[in-house]
């Protein structure tokens, strides 16, 4: 297993990763907490355990509880059309910032793939326009969000990411990330940026403010090398919450937004989601004769999992769904068309909402 933001090889064990990355679990006593704290309410990303570990939540809520608001933190590097998988972060972070009047900073680093993956930069920048025209669709209040692009809000970063370089060295980075001798010194540099948004409202408001990051687990390690640097400069450290990974398609643990035929784009036509869903991997017997007999495992079923990462927030339909694949009472033609039913509502919904605040865009954004 091998789990770094540039890739995600092997079968992934979150309970090792919580061991290895010195992590927490999220457990229901902290999840009775955030419930209680939200109104009653938990959303289903964390009652289900697809945000299953943290890092100092609980000392997060002791200070809300004490009368500090904190605010929310999340981001994306742009490296092509924006998928379902990667709207998880965002979609927490909405429910948190309503529920807990949060202010919501965004950064899309426009820079990143193209350090690491060699994407020209004019398409990286352009791609994040993109992606935040995706995500303000989601429903965040413009008066409590902003998104920044880094190259285009870097005079405000630099500053601040200059005091963090200062205290990471070479090696650091070089164990962290597996880098070599080779690597540009953009990515060296990289996790310095990344670090600014966790404190930057405390820099430039002059008295300490929590933050909250909600990211993917294979993100982690940038806040690993960043957060005791972030405390020597005399800020708190964030606080963070951990998602799994949705799964592909093809029935891999974690999609790929470089393989097609693995996920569902947010710009995908009805034709190309009927398409992939009719190819997903499920986890039914091979004949329908079988899976009647012996029923299939929800468990290993993409188009299962599909739902319960995304596409089924009732606990007691989900459990429906997955109650009919194990005793086989429900067959892989009418499981997919199903699911492409609702793919294709959700996608119709996100980018009409898109289109509507296309013009809206720059009450969001933050540039220099």
């Amino acid at each position: 297993m091998d789990v770094t933001p540039y890739e995600v090889e092997g079968k992934v064990d979150y309970n090792r990763l919580i061991k290895e990355f010195g992590i927490r679990e999220l457990d229901n006593e902290l999840k009775e907490r955030i419930k209680r704290l939200a109104g009653g309410e938990l959303h289903f990303l964390i009652r289900r355990n697809i945000f299953f570990a943290h890092r100092d939540l609980d000392w997060l809520l002791d200070k809300y509880e004490k009368g500090e608001k904190f605010y929310l933190y999340t981001g994306i590097a742009p490296s092509g059309s924006m998928t379902i998988g990667h709207l998880i972060p965002f979609v927490l972070t909405q429910w948190l910032q309503k529920k807990f009047d949060a202010e919501v900073l965004i950064e899309i680093p426009d820079e990143e793939k193209y350090f690491a993956r060699g994407i020209d930069f004019e398409v990286t920048h352009k791609l994040a326009i993109e992606d935040a025209s995706y995500i303000v669709a989601l429903g965040f209040d413009p008066k409590k969000t902003k998104i920044f692009i880094t190259s285009e809000y870097i005079h405000h970063l630099y500053k601040h990411a200059i005091r963090v370089a200062k205290h990471i060295t070479f090696s650091t980075i070089k164990d962290a990330f597996g880098f070599d001798n080779s690597t540009n010194i953009g990515l060296i540099f990289y996790t310095s940026l990344q670090a600014v948004p966790a404190f930057i409202k405390s820099a430039e408001e002059g008295k300490n403010i929590p933050c909250l990051i909600p990211l993917g687990v294979d993100q982690d390690v940038h806040f690993r090398i960043a957060r005791d640097v972030i405390e020597k400069l005399g800020y708190y450290k964030p606080a963070i919450l951990h998602s799994k990974f949705m799964p592909g398609l093809s029935g891999s643990q974690k999609m790929s937004s470089s393989k097609p035929e693995d996920t569902i784009y947010l710009k995908d036509s009805d034709e190309i989601v009927y398409k992939k869903i009719s190819n997903a991997f499920t986890g039914q017997q091979p004949t329908a004769e079988l899976q009647r007999k012996y029923g299939g495992d929800p468990e290993k079923c993409s188009v299962c999992q599909y739902y319960k990462f995304f596409f089924e927030e009732d606990d007691m339909k989900l459990n429906e769904i997955f109650e009919a694949e194990r005793k086989g009472t429900i067959l892989a033609k009418e499981h997919k068309e199903d699911l492409a039913k609702k793919v294709i509502e959700f996608l119709h919904k996100i980018n009409k909402e898109r289109e509507r605040l296309l013009p809206r865009l720059d009450e969001f954004m933050l540039s220099d």
